[in-house]
């Protein structure tokens, strides 16, 4: 018995002084997702954007003057993605206090029956453009952590009617598949030192003929000297060149 005792002592001595446990001691505080690499990774996303076509520059110059503005325009033109980006830059310049995010929940045509988990779990398909564009614009870690925080905070257009929306930046996406009553109603919560940009393609409604009211909302409001109405064509698609060509046909 005490042989075998012995033999176990001399087995984890050996073990004890392999050499490959002695290479793992140097970096046993290193993590994959330690703080200092995260940083570094997310520098890349501190960045300013710059527009590639005239009309990406008149809806960034927009933007920057006007507390209301609405882009129209095909897909492609970058209408998203300027907006989120100029609502993280004034996030970290300290010019408001939140983002806000919004888009209705429609599905393009497709029936994609019951959607299990809470709110959050049941809009992320409709959401996840969004979600695209601030990762790209401030990394994946900055993102959770501004969500859990509230300082971005995404939801359907039916959870804006009621609310005050001070000290915000407001972008609501997707907005030809809102009626003109929801558009009536987004546009009014519009609160001081706020910044509420609207984009949407009035030819790539999922709306029946007639229920969008993008058209007849931007018609209207292009009236009004204090708000900002883009139109961005077929000449600002900065996708594959391609779907200008499409899109002209189609």
């Amino acid at each position: 018995m005490s042989k075998k005792s012995r033999k176990s002592r001399h087995v984890r001595s050996v073990r004890d002084d392999n050499i490959v446990r002695h290479h793992f001691e140097e970096r046993q505080n290193w993590h994959p997702l330690d703080e200092q690499i995260d940083n570094n990774r997310d520098q890349r996303y501190l960045k300013k954007i710059k527009p590639r076509s005239d009309g990406q520059a008149d809806l960034m110059k927009a933007i920057g003057e006007y507390s209301l503005t609405l882009a129209i325009g095909p897909a492609g033109t970058g209408k998203t993605y300027i907006a989120i980006s100029q609502a993280v830059e004034a996030l970290e310049a300290g010019k408001i206090e939140r983002i806000i995010l919004s888009r209705p929940a429609m599905e393009a045509g497709e029936s994609l029956g019951y959607l299990p988990g809470d709110m959050h779990e049941k809009m992320a398909p409709y959401l996840r453009p969004l979600y695209d564009a601030l990762g790209d614009r401030l990394g994946g870690k900055k993102v959770r952590q501004y969500i859990e925080d509230g300082t971005i905070e995404i939801a359907p257009v039916g959870f804006m009617r009621g609310r005050t929306l001070n000290n915000s930046f407001v972008v609501i996406d997707e907005a030809q598949n809102c009626t003109y009553a929801q558009l009536k109603m987004i546009l009014s919560r519009l609160g001081w030192h706020s910044t509420m940009v609207v984009t949407g393609d009035p030819d790539q409604s999922d709306l029946l003929d007639g229920i969008s009211g993008l058209s007849d909302i931007a018609r209207r409001l292009e009236t009004v000297p204090n708000i900002a109405v883009i139109r961005l064509n077929q000449k600002d698609i900065v996708r594959h060149p391609l779907v200008a060509e499409m899109l002209d046909v189609l």
